[in-house]
């Protein structure tokens, strides 16, 4: 086997690994977007009386408590007044 040989074997190699790794962070993505909606649902299904679990009012408050710091539109209602809006249909953000 020649060196090109070698070098486009490495490459397909790298290649495929690299092909991973963007179905791994899609699929986690995807995860991240089920939870999240899971987790909307949930809340609409404990405002509207529909379900009651003792695990999930300390959750459900915070929502309420930070629902209402915010105005009609998503946007917080002072402090972060100059902040992006929030896109719900992206993952939460990591920290660094």
């Amino acid at each position: 086997m020649g060196f090109l040989d070698k070098a486009k074997a490495a490459a397909e190699q790298a290649a495929a690994k690299a092909k991973e790794g963007v179905e791994d962070v899609q699929a986690k993505r995807e995860l991240s977007q089920a939870y999240n909606e899971l987790g909307k649902s949930t809340y609409e299904l404990i405002e509207s009386g529909e379900i009651t679990n003792p695990r999930l009012d300390a959750t459900a408050a915070k929502i309420r408590t930070l629902l209402a710091g915010m105005d009609g539109d998503g946007a917080a209602s002072d402090a972060g007044a100059n902040a992006e809006p929030y896109d719900s249909s992206q993952p939460p953000a990591m920290p660094t």
